[in-house]
């Protein structure tokens, strides 16, 4: 799975407000019905011998009519990694992570599965029912 009609941006002309605007083009092309709603943001920058590491997060819910306030929200955790060792032309690479999951995705062979949010919000409010 290739995510077509994005210009990933190069290290150099990098900036977090860049980075949040490139997150949100990738998710824009995800399978994702549009009762879905989402809110990202910036954590950190993490700097590594080898690279520049910039961490973003992306919020998910379904709020309804009858429910404004969703029960649960389901997050996706965004890594936006800038070389230190390759030319700064070259595109920075993006990974995501689910929450619970340790489970590392390269963003462009990666294809996003709705299912993936559906289940973190259910195991969530059964966990809340639980308690």
């Amino acid at each position: 799975h290739v995510i077509k009609n994005i210009q990933w941006i190069t290290g150099n002309s990098f900036t977090v407000e860049r980075g949040q605007q490139q997150i949100e083009a990738a998710i824009s092309t995800w399978e994702v019905h549009e009762r879905w709603l989402h809110w990202s943001e910036f954590l950190q920058e993490e700097e590594l011998k080898d690279s520049t590491r910039y961490h973003y997060r992306v919020c998910w819910s379904v709020p309804t009519r009858r429910k404004p306030i969703p029960r649960a929200t389901a997050s996706v955790y965004f890594v936006i990694e800038i070389s230190k060792i390759k030319p700064a032309t070259s595109p920075v690479e993006i990974f995501f992570t689910l929450e619970s999951s340790r489970l590392i995705h390269r963003l462009e062979q990666c294809q996003f599965r709705e299912k993936w949010l559906k289940d973190i919000i259910e195991n969530k409010i059964i966990l809340m029912e639980r308690l």
